[in-house]
C-alpha cells in the first residue's frame, strides 16, 4: 500500500446480499462515504427515501436516469435537509404511509456549518427522521476547503501549509446530546457489523435519529485508495473516534474498547493533511484525544 499501511483482510460472509447501490458510480475511489452508504441501505431496506443536500453524494447519487441508488431520492439545496426531510416524512404520514423511513444524507459541511440550524431545529422538534452525517472533515466536493469538522492541524486549501488549522473539531456528538433525542451513534466502515447493527436499531426507533459517520476522503485527507478501512480502524483504536451509542442524551454503549489505545501518531502520520505537524502539535493533539478518551470511559463506567 503506498502509505505503508498494512491490513489482515477480513471476509463478512454473514452480511445481507441485497444490494441498493448500482456498480458504476463516480465516487473517488476509496470513498468511505459511497461504502458507508451501501451497508446503511442494507440495514434499512427499500422502504426508505434519501434527501441528500449539496455534498459529494448529491453528485454521486446522480439523477436519473443516470442514478446510483435503487431508492427514491430528493435532492435539496444546503441548508434546508432536515427540513425538507421533516417535511417529506409528514407528508407520507398524511398520506397513511408510517412505515417508509426518511434518511437524510449531508457531509460535515452540511451538518456542523451550513446546515446546523435546520438539524437543530428538526432535532428539538423530535421530527421522525434519520439524520446521517458522513464526515470526511473538509467540504471535499467544492476543492477541500476547511469546516468546522477539520481537525486542528490538518491542511486544506483553506488553511494551507505552512500554517493548517490552528482550532479543534467541532463536537457535533455533544451539540446533539443536547438534544436529547431517542437514538444517537457514531460509526465507521472497519467496523460494517457495528455499523449494521446501529442501523437496523435506528430503524426500530421513532423520532430524531443522527448518525455521525467518519469517512475517510483519499484526495482529501492525502491518503491512498486502498488505505480508507484502516485508517477507519486506526481513528477507532487511537481514540480519536470512539464508537458508541446515546439514547434521549445520555451515554448507552461504548460498542468496541480497544485493550490499550494505539499512539495518535500511527492514524496521523499517513495523512499528508498532517504533514506539517511538529512534535508539539503531536503531543498536543495526543494530550487532547486521552482527555476525550478518559471522559468517555467515565461515562461508560457509569452504565
Amino acid at each position: 500500500m503506498g502509505g505503508g499501511i498494512i491490513m489482515k483482510l477480513q471476509v463478512f460472509n454473514d452480511l445481507p446480499r441485497e444490494e441498493y447501490l448500482f456498480c458504476g458510480h463516480t465516487a473517488c475511489p476509496g470513498c468511505a462515504a459511497t461504502l458507508s452508504v451501501r451497508y446503511l441501505t442494507k440495514a434499512l431496506g427499500k422502504k426508505t427515501v434519501f434527501v441528500i443536500t449539496a455534498s459529494c453524494f448529491s453528485i454521486i447519487a446522480g439523477q436519473p436516469p443516470l442514478r446510483t441508488l435503487d431508492l427514491n431520492v430528493y435532492h435539496c439545496p444546503f441548508p434546508s435537509s432536515a427540513a425538507v426531510g421533516s417535511g417529506l416524512k409528514r407528508g407520507l404520514t398524511a398520506a397513511g404511509d408510517d412505515q417508509t423511513q426518511v434518511l437524510v444524507l449531508a457531509g460535515d459541511g452540511g451538518t456542523f456549518d451550513i446546515g446546523l440550524q435546520g438539524l437543530s431545529a428538526a432535532a428539538e422538534r423530535n421530527e421522525d427522521i434519520i439524520f446521517v452525517c458522513y464526515d470526511n472533515e473538509a467540504y471535499m466536493n467544492t476543492g477541500m476547503q476547511r469546516s468546522s469538522a477539520s481537525p486542528y492541524g490538518s491542511q486544506s486549501n483553506t488553511t494551507p501549509a505552512p500554517l493548517a488549522k490552528p482550532t479543534p473539531k467541532k463536537d457535533i456528538m455533544s451539540i446533539i446530546a443536547a438534544h436529547a433525542i431517542p437514538y444517537a451513534a457514531t460509526a465507521t466502515v472497519a467496523y460494517p457489523r457495528d455499523l449494521l447493527a446501529k442501523f437496523s436499531k435506528a430503524g426500530t426507533i421513532k423520532g430524531f435519529r443522527f448518525f455521525h459517520l467518519l469517512s475517510p476522503c483519499p484526495p482529501g485527507w492525502g491518503i491512498e485508495s486502498d488505505e480508507t478501512i484502516e485508517l477507519s480502524r486506526l481513528a477507532v483504536e487511537t481514540g480519536v473516534f470512539p464508537l458508541y451509542e446515546l439514547e434521549d442524551g445520555e451515554f448507552v454503549t461504548l460498542s468496541h474498547k480497544p485493550e490499550k489505545l494505539l499512539p495518535v501518531a500511527d492514524y496521523l502520520r499517513p495523512q499528508r493533511r498532517f504533514s506539517t505537524l511538529t512534535a508539539a502539535d503531536h503531543e498536543k493533539i495526543q494530550n487532547s484525544v486521552e482527555h476525550g478518551w478518559k471522559k468517555l470511559l467515565a461515562r461508560a463506567g457509569n452504565r
